[in-house]
């Protein structure tokens, strides 16, 4: 049974697996929506899912200690700190500034040289993912992998560095101005934290 098969049903369960029009953090529409935060908010489901994680990262990392967990706030940050906590790692967040760029905020530092995995809760495109290894390379750190509870692009998302995913879907989504459901009257919602509206 792969963990697509077990990961989702949790989503079901939990009333995490939306169906409508949404407008996802990516500006994209979609007719489909995995709130993440429903099923993180049970701390049983949020080990469970950090721990599975946790292994892939292991298996990724060929031995190689991984002493950092960094994700991008809001939606990774449950996620982030279990798989820390799995990996006997310290956690990290990011936050975006008044200007929209990922930031090191709260006194958190990082050393150059030090190894790091990215995690968040769901990828579509990966922008935010990509945003935090950027940022963590300037920095000098190395970004071993990333890895989100849900790949939203059916493995296709590039975030530059190898991914692991503990359920892969092709769910459709479309540009706004392309969108079939905008056409027929219906009005898209942003059930996420970001750019609510």
């Amino acid at each position: 049974m792969s963990t697509t098969d077990l990961v989702l049903p949790v989503f079901e369960q939990t009333g995490a697996y939306l169906h409508g029009h949404f407008r996802l953090t990516s500006g994209l529409h979609s007719p489909a929506y995995l709130q993440c935060a429903k099923v993180l908010q049970y701390p049983a489901h949020a080990e469970a899912l950090g721990r599975a994680l946790a292994i892939r990262f292991r298996e990724m990392s060929h031995g190689e200690a991984i002493p950092l967990v960094t994700s991008p706030a809001v939606g990774g940050l449950i996620i982030g700190h279990e798989v820390a906590r799995s990996l006997g790692a310290r956690f990290q967040f990011t936050e975006r500034d008044a200007a929209g760029k990922m930031t090191l905020r709260r006194g958190f530092e990082v050393d150059a040289g030090e190894t790091a995995v990215v995690v968040e809760d769901v990828i579509t495109t990966g922008g935010s993912t990509r945003e935090v290894i950027d940022l963590l390379r300037d920095y000098g750190v190395k970004v071993l992998a990333a890895g989100s509870i849900i790949d939203r692009s059916g493995g296709h998302a590039d975030v530059g560095v190898p991914r692991a995913a503990l359920a892969t879907l092709s769910v459709t989504s479309w540009a706004p101005e392309l969108c079939p459901l905008c056409r027929e009257g219906s009005v898209a919602v942003k059930p996420g934290s970001r750019n609510a509206g």
